[in-house]
């Protein structure tokens, strides 16, 4: 019988514990572009970590690696399930590398509280101290989970507020870390209150007394309202800076930039398929300079996606191997040298050479590639910007020889394999000189920083979501493009495969934006800033995200001393 009720509570206890992880977990998806709402219930993100936390405070550090394990796992499963589409590896190599992640935190967090507990403080300042620890500790998380090799901006708290203007200009002087920060804050500030009326809520203090106590009414002071009112305090002088920087670039210089959106993966099919493929590009484009016709106006320039053009276009010119592909290049550079204005398009750029395993062979780059017609056509040699950061596990893995069974397994899901270039040169056109951040480029601020600090005025972004066949996932990347307009005060156009293809203002704003999943064309037009006054963001970079990592380790490291000073004591 007493074996039985233990399993009976034991049961009891994973299931409330459960319920509390799966409700982060939704809380966190649903607060960003979601299947439910495009553009994501910003307002949810607010609290997203607050059942994460009651969890926490009921986890044995044992247990908590389970926990955070089960939890990444979930909430990537339901936040990036477009990934599946793609190929399943996909969405099995993101769930576990959170999960592995979140086993990591889990443990941090709760190790935090125990620390704490070990100091034997009053509940006022345990409660306080316990406060700061795990905000300072998931504000460095952000940060954290967006370096190295497997780097993923994805999810990160800033990017739930994308829509909101007002919001999100601080973070040309913090970054899109001091936003997450300040929504994280919240969270944390919700579970303080848990942590003050917890045997209330819980129905383990039976006493007569009112809820709010003379004793719980002062530790509600001294714990949350001053710091409810410090955070209104911020969060007020954001709105405030949010409205006034804002600017009206409509009496600068403008660019008229034509964004073709073709509606279909350009990487599956044959011979045949790229051909449709690229009479589709030349039709929209003509339908555009058209309509420029109609209006008086005239192009400036024409942007294709990511990798619009499949067959290598330098390669084939030249080697003339396969007549299909050299017959395909050979209607694209025509087309290109009738054209009114200069080109930017994706193209596989295939050259040979010595990869760093010592190989010889084919080197492959994702590549961007201007045409200015009648000057680099024929023969064909465009500027070009090589894609610096590839996206782990499907474009790029370095571990090869060290895990060569897991790396078949990616070459064996239909992923395309290039190699990194290194420099972020600047493309121009008369009067404009723009970076061309490709695809999963436009979610990382230190890339759009650089193109800026290398003389960028604005950024061409080319990208491909056409294979997720998911307006989630192709919103959840615009709202993390915004913000590189924003960090750097430039504007930016965005050609997509298959949406969301748009003009960005300098302010973050959508000025304008095609219909997704259909084949079309959006013209519009970008100022020309001729000096592009360095933003606190361009100048010193990632600071903030730093400074929260170096806060969170101070205090872990603080606090485990006062620990070992008190059981000596």
């Amino acid at each position: 019988m007493q074996n039985k009720t233990k399993t009976m509570l034991g049961l009891q206890r994973f299931f409330i514990h459960f319920a509390l992880l799966l409700s982060s977990a939704l809380l966190f998806s649903l607060s960003h572009p979601n299947s439910i709402g495009q553009k994501g219930f910003f307002f949810l993100a607010y609290f997203m970590y607050l059942p994460l936390l009651i969890l926490i405070s009921r986890l044995r550090l044992k247990e908590s690696f389970f926990y955070g394990f089960l939890y990444g796992v979930i909430a990537y499963c339901i936040f990036t399930y477009w990934l599946a589409t793609f190929h399943p590896m996909g969405i099995l190599v993101i769930s576990f590398l959170y999960g592995f992640q979140y086993a990591l935190l889990f443990p941090i967090l709760v190790s935090a509280r125990i620390i704490l507990e070990r100091q034997k403080l009053t509940s006022v300042v345990f409660t306080k101290k316990l406060l700061y620890m795990q905000w300072l500790i998931l504000s460095a998380y952000e940060f954290i989970k967006t370096l190295g090799f497997a780097g993923f901006h994805y999810g990160l708290a800033a990017y739930t507020q994308w829509s909101l203007p007002p919001i999100i200009q601080i973070t040309d002087i913090v970054g899109v870390w001091g936003l997450s920060a300040l929504i994280l804050f919240v969270s944390s500030l919700s579970f303080s209150v848990y942590q003050v009326y917890k045997d209330k809520l819980m129905q383990r203090d039976k006493s007569n007394r009112a809820f709010f106590s003379p004793r719980v009414f002062r530790e509600s002071i001294d714990v949350f309202f001053k710091p409810l009112i410090a955070w209104l305090c911020i969060f007020f002088l954001v709105l405030v800076y949010g409205f006034v920087v804002q600017k009206n670039y409509d009496d600068y210089p403008q660019k008229t930039i034509v964004l073709i959106q073709s509606n279909v993966d350009p990487w599956i099919g044959d011979h045949e398929t790229y051909k449709y493929n690229l009479h589709t590009l030349i039709r929209l484009t003509n339908e555009a300079l058209a309509d420029l016709e109609k209006q008086g106006l005239e192009a400036d320039l024409i942007v294709w996606p990511e990798t619009a053009f499949i067959p290598r276009i330098e390669w084939h010119y030249a080697k003339r191997l396969y007549p299909e592909s050299y017959e395909q290049v050979k209607i694209l550079l025509d087309f290109i040298d009738s054209l009114p204005a200069p080109i930017l398009l994706g193209n596989d750029y295939g050259v040979e050479g010595y990869d760093r395993l010592g190989e010889f062979r084919i080197l492959d780059y994702n590549a961007a590639l201007l045409f200015y017609p009648g000057v680099n056509v024929y023969p064909p040699k465009p500027e070009m910007y090589k894609k610096n950061h590839l996206v782990p596990f499907t474009e790029h893995f370095p571990f090869e020889k060290l895990f060569p069974k897991l790396y078949q397994a990616l070459l064996n899901g239909d992923t395309h394999m290039w190699e990194p270039g290194l420099e972020k040169n600047i493309l121009r056109i008369d009067g404009l000189g723009f970076g061309t951040p490709i695809c999963f480029e436009d979610t990382f601020g230190y890339i759009g920083r650089d193109f800026v600090k290398n003389g960028a005025q604005a950024f061409v972004n080319i990208s491909n979501d056409a294979w997720s066949k998911s307006l989630a996932c192709q919103y959840q990347h615009l709202s993390m493009a915004v913000f590189r307009s924003l960090e750097n005060r430039v504007p930016q156009v965005r050609s997509t495969a298959s949406g969301q293809t748009c003009f960005i203002d300098p302010n973050g704003r959508i000025m304008a934006m095609a219909e997704p999943f259909v084949e079309t064309y959006l013209i519009g037009s970008i100022p020309i800033i001729d000096t592009v006054k360095p933003s606190l963001y361009n100048k010193w970079g990632d600071y903030m995200g730093y400074i929260f990592v170096i806060l969170a380790l101070s205090l872990y490291i603080i606090n485990i001393s006062l620990g070992f000073k008190k059981e000596k004591e």
